[in-house]
Parts: C-alpha cells; structure tokens; sequence
C-alpha cells in the first residue's frame, strides 16, 4: 500500500479502536463547559469594558473578592553552586524583581497574599529538578513571627555549555480520566522519549502548555509521573481545565500551584530567555483570556534584565489571536481563544526577537502579528482523546524545538508516527467541492513553506492553497454520532489544505514540501 495511504488508514483504524466500549461525552455535557467561556460576555466586570484599563489585581479586576488583610515579609537569602556565589540572578515573589549581588545575596520586600519567591535559572547552570520530575526553582513564601523568611538556592553548574539545547512542547494532553491518562502513558510517554533519544546530543526540557487536566486535578500525579519517565526537566502552563473554579482569578490556581508552584516565571538556557504566563482569567462565571496587571508590570521588570535584541520565548496557554473566525466567517474573535490585551506584551517584547507558543484550541497555526512569531499547536490529545487527529486535521502531537544560540527551528512531531510525516495527502476528489483535485494537508505550513506536485515525474508546479475541512477529519468527526467518545467534535476549516488538479490518467502523483529550514518532505499517491 502506498505510504501515505497506509498512514491515513492506520490513523483511521486507531480512531476506531480508541472508540469501542467508551462512554462518550454527551453533546449537552460539552455545551455545559462551553457555556463557562460564553459567560465572560455578560460577566460585569471592567476588564471586557476596557482590557487596555489599568487594574489594580486580579481579584480587584474581578469586582467581587473581599479585601484580605495583608502582612509585609521580608525574604532575604542567597543563590549559589556549591561554595561559589552566583551574582546577577534574578529573584522574584511575582510582584518585584530583584538581582543577587557579588555575594549571591538578596532581599526584597514581599507580603502574606504572595505564594512563592523563585529564581529565574541562568544559562549554564542545571535545571533543578522536583522528585516528581517537574521544574523546581521556587520555595513557598512563609514567614515567621516577626515577618522574615530566608531562602537559600543552590544551583549546580553545567560541565559544557548549553547554548546548544532544545525543548519539546506539550499542549492539552488534556487528559479526563483513567482511560484517557492511559493513552497518554502508553502513546505520548514512549514517543516524547524516542523523540528525546534522537537529540541525545542537546540539554532537552519539556513544557506542559497547558489543559494538563481536563477538570479533574486529582490525576496530576499520573501527569507526574509521565514527566518522570520523560526523563527532562518540565515547566507548567495553566490552562483553563487546570483551574480550580472558585468565585475568581484570586486561589483559581491553588491546586496547580501545590503541584508545579508559580504561575508565571522566567528562566534562561544559552542565549534565549524563556517566559511563562498565565493568560487564563477565571472570573467565577468562566474565562477569558487575559494577562493581569500584576503579570505585566512583573513581566516589565524581568525584560528590564534583558539586552534588547536577544531572543525571547514565551509559553501561555491561551493564543494571542488566531484566523479561526476568519475560517468560520465570524465577525470577531472569540475572548476566550484569544488574549484581549495582547498589545500591551507585543510593546514588552518589541525590542526582542519574540516568539510565542500557545495551545487551547485544538489545531495547528502558525500566526505573524505584532512582531511576533506565535505557534499555535496542535494539542497531545487531538479532539480530546476521540481519535488519531484535531479537528483541522492535524495528527495528534507536541513541537519539537532545536537552538542553536539565538537561532530556533520548529518542526511538529506526530505521535506515534515518523518525524517526516508533516502531511497527509488525499486522493483526487476527497473534497467534494474540488472533484478533479489531490488535497494536502501541511498543518505546519507556513509563508516560508513551498508546497508543490509532480504528476509522472514531470514537475507541475506549486499548489493552490485554499480554506477547507480536513477529509479525514470529515469522515471522522461529522456526524451527530461521530466521533462515538466526543459526538459533539466536527470539522474545523483550516488554512494549511493545499490542492492541485491531477489528471485522471496520471499513474503517481508526488506531493512535496519544503520548509523554511531546507527540510524537504515527500508524499506519492498512485
């Protein structure tokens, strides 16, 4: 059978495996937890009257949570790697950041509402690491009678440098029960760490981009210990199943936080710096996305330590924007897929090389605004656990991310499939508005990206890129009944189908596709 073919064919048997004897998720169930999103549009609350508005705090934003008593903390202590002291580290409570001085010290004033004081991890030192395999670069803030903590980090020092490194992205596993947390041990864990194995050559750490959980957050230990066996150090996102769904933003992450500790951070390896955020606001009715006052003048101050020019990545859940109501011929975008105040970070990050990584909604996009570079990525557990694919198509999978100093490179891995697979050609007339075509799917794609088709060795020229629904995905997902665990999944319509009018007499068809980075990859049909 011919590659491509088998590939669409073994996506389509696993979809139907994963299938048989699971309790779906009714329609009704889904548009209940939809609903939490909607209700942001009637929320009374200022940040939808004016997202650019100053507020003074999440809880003070959300109009509703009393005021708690506040007492000051002063946190002094010292970073250091063995009997070395590390100067220049940056040390923060979320709210101020300051710097260690030539003795590794530092002090600064914090108070009882803050949860962590964290260090941003320098290049050339490891990533301390959780017993459970998670990131550990914080220490709960508690004081003692008289208002003090210390606080003492102890970093060890990389034997080479790690300007040559790498990190895997990892959004919405999403998992919601035991059936679920089962495909991803058994499916994500072993390919992250064939994935892993093959740049042995690079300091890898990974980055759960969020919907770790889907509601249930008794199971992040089983998420734990999928990191454990990973073998990396990995950094958490909050996503909007990761919540707990209290009356506001204030204590929505309480129970993420006991895992995985701060919910916005930074760190360095090599000569990138990494940025975490939490875009999700919980205003007790749903959520929006949205980046707190609190986060910005944080984010502010860490950028502050940053030489303009140098390459900044930063991961939150929620996108800064996607095309998807383009697709759907909605007038605007949704305020829960997308963030409502992403101009004041595009300012923050205008001097840098910006890139951003996002997940939530379930496709694969790549998106070019505000000076920044932004992947959108196709999630771990595709339309949540009903088969081998999202909604647009592409197969269920995590970014695979290789530096080189300032330089990074991106490919898409599709689980359980090989590192080449980026597209998944369909045979004349598997659109039936486009009868005398072959479609190609090139989820990665984008403006750099050259797709074109030979017919019988006889190069025919580019493809014509157009808006559509997926085939497989079609015959998957539409459908009152289908997909059987997610009835409620359908076709989503996306930008990266390719089409080309192939003669009905043609004996092989090849599609290529060349990527920004010169990586060229092959499909035939026939």
């Amino acid at each position: 059978m011919d590659p491509s073919l088998k590939t669409t064919a073994d996506e389509a048997e696993r979809s139907s495996s994963r299938s048989k004897d699971r309790e779906a998720l009714t329609r009704r169930a889904f548009l209940k937890q939809a609903a939490f999103a909607a209700a942001a549009v009637a929320a009374p609350f200022p940040v939808l009257a004016d997202p650019y508005a100053p507020q003074t705090g999440s809880n003070t934003a959300a109009g509703v949570n009393p005021v708690r008593p506040v007492r000051p903390v002063r946190v002094s202590g010292r970073v250091t790697a063995g009997r070395a002291s590390l100067a220049g580290v940056a040390v923060t409570d979320g709210l101020a950041v300051t710097v260690t001085d030539a003795d590794g010290r530092f002090e600064l004033v914090s108070n009882t509402l803050q949860s962590f004081v964290s260090i941003s991890t320098p290049n050339g030192y490891a990533i301390a690491q959780n017993p459970s395999g998670t990131a550990s670069f914080y220490q709960p803030i508690m004081a003692d009678e008289s208002g003090e903590m210390a606080a003492r980090f102890d970093l060890a020092a990389l034997d080479e440098s790690d300007e040559r490194h790498g990190f895997l992205v990892l959004s919405d596993p999403q998992t919601q029960d035991a059936y679920e947390m089962g495909l991803f041990h058994a499916e994500t864990v072993p390919d992250v760490q064939e994935t892993a194995a093959a740049l042995s050559g690079r300091r890898l750490f990974g980055v759960g981009c969020g919907d770790i959980m889907f509601d249930d957050l008794t199971l992040y230990p089983e998420y734990e210990r999928g990191v454990r066996q990973m073998d990396m150090p990995f950094f958490q996102v909050v996503g909007n199943h990761d919540l707990d769904f209290g009356p506001t933003d204030d204590g929505s992450v309480r129970t993420f936080s006991r895992h995985f500790g701060p919910n916005y951070y930074s760190f360095d390896r090599g000569e990138v710096h990494y940025i975490v955020l939490d875009n999700v606001f919980w205003h007790g009715q749903g959520y929006i996305g949205y980046v707190t006052d609190d986060q910005l003048n944080w984010l502010a101050q860490d950028l502050a330590l940053v030489e303009a020019g140098r390459t900044v990545a930063v991961f939150n859940h929620i996108p800064q924007y996607t095309t998807r109501h383009i697709r759907t011929g909605d007038g605007s975008p949704s305020i829960s897929s997308t963030t409502v105040n992403r101009e004041r970070m595009y300012q923050l990050l205008e001097p840098y090389r910006a890139h951003v990584f996002s997940g939530h909604v379930h496709e694969h996009e790549h998106i070019f605004e505000g000076g920044v570079h932004e992947i959108v990525q196709g999630t771990v557990c595709g339309a949540w656990w009903s088969g081998p694919i999202c909604w647009d198509g592409t197969p269920n999978g995590y970014g695979v991310y290789e530096v080189d100093g300032s330089d990074i490179r991106w490919r898409y891995k599709s689980t359980g499939l090989d590192e080449n697979h980026q597209m998944r050609v369909y045979l004349r007339g598997a659109d039936p508005g486009a009868p005398d075509e072959i479609v190609a799917n090139v989820w990665d794609w984008e403006p750099e990206w050259q797709v074109v088709w030979y017919e019988d060795g006889m190069r025919r020229g580019a493809m014509a890129r157009r808006p559509g629904t997926d085939p497989l995905s079609e015959s998957i997902h539409r459908g009152s009944d289908l997909p059987e665990r997610r009835p409620w999944v359908d076709p989503v319509p996306t930008n990266h189908l390719f089409y080309a009018p192939v003669s009905p007499n043609a004996r092989q068809v090849v599609v290529e596709a060349t990527d920004r980075f010169g990586r060229t990859y092959t499909a035939a049909l026939g």
